[in-house]
């Protein structure tokens, strides 16, 4: 079986490929095998790999599999949100990676799942688009929870042109909240149509800030950030406002009775279920960047962090 292990902390150099045995059914009780058709490149994946969380991994230490989201097939039957799930059913899921810490990520041919980490793939949804869905969606939904506006309420944005900023706009919109997203120059349609009322193109934090202001000269009530702003953000954030990051390094202390909270998104294959069959519904909407063999991993890496095509970079396997 080949995985792309990355073999020390530094640049998409340090991602190797490499074979390990593949597993046998029952070795690992609880859980069940998937084999992997497509895996989704997160943010996390890139900064682990640049060493930005080792104080957070424990004992772990290179080398190691990167990799939370996938979308494959099962090897084994398994326990499913609506009964039994044969062998061969499509499913998508990610894996709590930092829950697990074990380093057995998905970049690999065939990895161990518990059943809670995924749900079944609608005929609709092929593997590389719902390789994109199942952490960012989770973590939007997660953020919105810890989020708690009410309808009416503004919510800045930030990093909007990303997965997680995508599904956090497309959810918010649903919720009656007033979003003010910064995105990448040319997405402003696009995320306008998605709900978000207003669009600040990103650049110098400074200046976007100054931007916000413009369209909520009395602050916001809310804001997700997923461009990682960190403590600069608060300026334009109201007193008890709330703040949530995707990062728990970017988390800025807490200010003028403002709630800061971090987003880090729990596996809940029956809420998977309903967010897997709205993206085949069409009523909330992923986006791929690139799509790329597993083998060339390390450049999908640097696509991903150049940012230049907003979206999920995949890695087909």
């Amino acid at each position: 079986m080949r995985v792309v292990e990355v073999t020390a902390f530094g640049g998409p150099e340090v991602l190797s490929m490499a074979r390990r045995p593949e597993p046998e059914a029952g070795q690992m009780p609880g859980k069940v095998r998937v084999r992997l058709k497509a895996a989704g490149i997160t943010i996390a994946d890139l900064r682990i790999r640049a060493g930005l969380y080792v104080d957070q991994m424990g004992e772990l230490r290179p080398p190691f599999v990167l990799g939370t989201d996938f979308a494959g097939r099962l090897l084994d039957p398994a326990p499913g949100p609506g009964g039994t799930l044969p062998a061969g059913t499509r499913v998508a899921g990610f894996i709590p990676w930092y829950e697990e810490l074990n380093g057995q990520g998905t970049y690999a041919e065939v990895i161990w799942a518990d059943p809670e980490w995924f749900a079944p793939l609608p005929d609709d949804v092929d593997f590389t688009a719902a390789a994109s869905v199942p952490l960012a969606a989770l973590t939007a939904r997660h953020g919105m929870e810890q989020l708690n506006l009410p309808p009416g309420a503004t919510l800045l944005v930030t990093g909007a042109s990303g997965v997680v900023g995508r599904f956090v706009v497309q959810l918010a919109s649903a919720a009656g909240l007033r979003v003010i997203a910064v995105s990448y120059e040319g997405d402003e349609s696009e995320l306008k149509v998605l709900g978000a009322k207003e669009c600040i193109t990103r650049g110098e934090p400074l200046d976007v800030l100054r931007q916000v202001r413009e369209h909520a000269p009395e602050g916001v009530d809310g804001i997700f950030d997923g461009a990682l702003l960190g403590t600069v953000a608060l300026a334009v954030l109201k007193d008890r406002g709330v703040f949530v990051s995707i990062a728990p390094d970017r988390v800025p202390a807490a200010e003028r009775e403002i709630r800061v909270e971090f987003d880090r998104a729990r596996p809940d294959a029956t809420l998977l279920k309903e967010i897997l069959e709205q993206v085949a519904a069409r009523e909330l909407i992923t986006r791929v960047a690139d799509v790329m063999p597993l083998e060339e991993a390390a450049e999908a890496h640097r696509r991903a962090e150049s940012g230049h095509r907003p979206g999920r970079v995949v890695l087909m396997i």
